[in-house]
């Protein structure tokens, strides 16, 4: 989402979650609120005029919660209509961006039950692994975002590719990444994730490919002059993939540092046939 009011919205929300008491303070509980959260989503998303009336900037903010909470009574649970109702009080950029906010909410519940169990690091690097399969096998991530074929087959596929080799999270959260009309693209959404999950630990994350592992103690040099460059603590994540021939390439958010030899090969036949 793009609207500072829907950004700030969403913030205010989230803090919420870390409020939450009784059955949604556990992992499993956070787990199963995370499942409501995406339920309500898609009720917003497919209820035009339902989501117009709750995400309206120009209805009255008590009305709007007062009717989303009063038709989740009784369907969710006590924290995901308290959620709902507290997003409904604020004051979005579009009806859509409450919907989607929504989703970033399940998102979060789902992120913070890994970080409950101990679990955040091992969840934030298999989803970076499976990015780089989906940055590396185009047919696939063409057939998972495909909107045409139905959710049910694209998360089909999706188990059969990751055939229950993750963490139990990780796979709820890429399983609605797949299936969601939402967002824009599974590698989007998987990129969003990695952010949120490194911002959990008020830090961002650096993504480096080389052609050869690096040593520990080549990672925490580069560690450390990521982290002196953007004034922030930057945790790595690394892959290897040969094609690069050598040097690395290096990307913090939505900017890239390409010092790899197959780009200046790239640049220099280019330069030749310019």
């Amino acid at each position: 989402m793009s609207g500072s009011a829907s950004r700030a919205a969403l913030e205010t929300v989230r803090a919420r979650i870390g409020e939450v008491s009784g059955r949604a303070a556990t992992s499993g509980g956070l787990i199963d609120l995370a499942s409501e959260l995406y339920a309500i989503a898609d009720l917003l998303a497919s209820q035009p005029q339902l989501r117009r009336s709750v995400g309206d900037p120009a209805t009255a903010l008590g009305a709007r919660a007062d009717l989303i909470g009063g038709l989740l009574e009784g369907k969710v649970s006590a924290e995901a209509r308290d959620l709902a109702r507290a997003a409904a009080e604020q004051r979005w950029s579009t009806p859509w961006d409450l919907a989607e906010g929504m989703e970033h909410l399940g998102d979060d519940a789902l992120l913070r039950a890994a970080e409950q169990d101990g679990d955040l690091d091992e969840v934030e690097d298999q989803l970076f692994r499976f990015e780089r399969i989906l940055d590396s096998q185009s047919q696939l991530t063409t057939l998972l975002d495909e909107i045409s074929v139905p959710a049910p087959r694209r998360t089909a596929l999706l188990r059969d590719v990751i055939a229950g080799r993750v963490h139990p999270i990780t796979q709820a959260l890429l399983e609605h990444a797949v299936a969601s009309t939402r967002k824009r693209s599974v590698e989007l959404a998987i990129d969003d994730l990695l952010e949120a999950a490194a911002a959990r630990r008020h830090r961002s994350m650096a993504r480096v490919v080389t052609a050869v592992e690096l040593t520990s103690e080549q990672e925490s040099r580069l560690t450390a002059a990521l982290t002196d460059i953007y004034g922030r603590p930057i945790a790595l994540r690394t892959a290897v993939d040969p094609a690069v021939r050598g040097g690395l390439a290096i990307r913090v958010g939505d900017e890239v540092i390409d010092g790899t030899i197959s780009s200046r090969l790239a640049a220099a036949r280019a330069a030749l046939t310019s």
